[in-house]
């Protein structure tokens, strides 16, 4: 009887070589030949999970973008609206080593994704739908009946949006961990600013 293989699961684990090999070594390093040595599979048994590299690096990328948006949608429970949306920015921010390697992989992602426009939509809808859940959370936790559309709370969402980009492609300059306290400072900083 012939082996039943996972499809689906064979496909998440040439994602994950991908990942590793783009953390350690940049785009380049994903090559098809790359990814089959480090997969542990035969010569042309990749076209059966991924017709080319781009195929490859847009579950890789879509992959990236889940895990973040997952770990996000993970929160809570939380005792107040200040602490839920200081635990979804967190989440945003690099300040573990897992959050570190995947800064590392969405960095070089966003170089490919300028020209690639199937990219740029997924990692675009991304930015979309979490900027709505920082607007929700902004005002929950700002108090008073605030709206999420008010103008302010949208200048916030933007604030958080860019710090915490700017601080997943900062975190890469540094040795790992070095930046934490920062960007713990800037947390708190933004708290005090929002909750009071």
């Amino acid at each position: 009887m012939p082996k039943v293989i996972d499809h689906d699961q064979r496909r998440r684990e040439v994602v994950e070589v991908a990942k590793k090999l783009i953390a350690e070594g940049g785009f380049e390093a994903a090559t098809m030949r790359s990814i089959v040595a480090a997969a542990g599979f035969a010569n042309g048994a990749l076209k059966h999970y991924f017709a080319s590299k781009d195929e490859i690096i847009a579950a890789t990328f879509e992959s990236v973008l889940d895990a973040t948006a997952q770990r996000m949608s993970e929160l809570g429970p939380y005792d107040s609206p200040a602490e839920s949306l200081r635990g979804f920015v967190t989440a945003a921010m690099p300040l573990q080593p897992h959050q570190i390697t995947s800064a590392r992989v969405l960095l070089v992602l966003w170089e490919h994704s300028v020209a690639n426009p199937d990219l740029a939509r997924q990692y675009r809808d991304m930015l979309v739908t979490w900027r709505a859940e920082l607007c929700v959370r902004v005002a929950a936790a700002s108090g008073g009946g605030v709206s999420p559309d008010t103008p302010a709370v949208g200048v916030l969402a933007d604030e958080i949006v860019s710090v915490t980009i700017g601080a997943n492609v900062a975190c890469l300059m540094h040795p790992v961990g070095e930046l934490v306290g920062r960007y713990t400072a800037y947390i708190d900083g933004l708290m005090g600013r929002i909750a009071g």
